[in-house]
């Protein structure tokens, strides 16, 4: 927690439109991990435009990571890009369907 709330301190990761991207290079971590939590309210992240947060993706990557965390980024930066994803990302129901739109990405992408 400390390693994002440092990066965090460096400048926003509110991203806009609802969403932050929280990062950091740890060490110890053996692979990059994400994580994705819809909050029930909205929080301030000082993003660009000023929209409070709900969609929250965290990244955490060894700290020699190097290219693969930002490639991670990119990647999740394209995803809340997406304005049909973002959509359908907002209006997921549950967890599960969330978790569903995800991995339907995800497979599509490795196809």
């Amino acid at each position: 927690l400390e390693s994002l709330q440092e990066r965090e301190s460096l400048g926003s990761t509110g991203f806009g439109r609802g969403v932050a991207i929280p990062h950091a290079r740890i060490d110890g971590v053996p692979r990059p991990v994400a994580v994705l939590m819809r909050l029930d309210n909205a929080v301030d992240f000082a993003a660009a435009d000023g929209m409070p947060v709900d969609l929250v993706f965290g990244l955490l990557s060894p700290q020699n990571a190097g290219a693969s965390h930002l490639h991670a980024l990119a990647a999740i930066s394209r995803l809340v890009r997406d304005e049909a994803m973002h959509q359908a990302m907002a209006d997921a129901s549950d967890p599960e369907a969330l978790y569903a739109l995800l991995t339907n990405v995800s497979d599509r992408d490795a196809a």
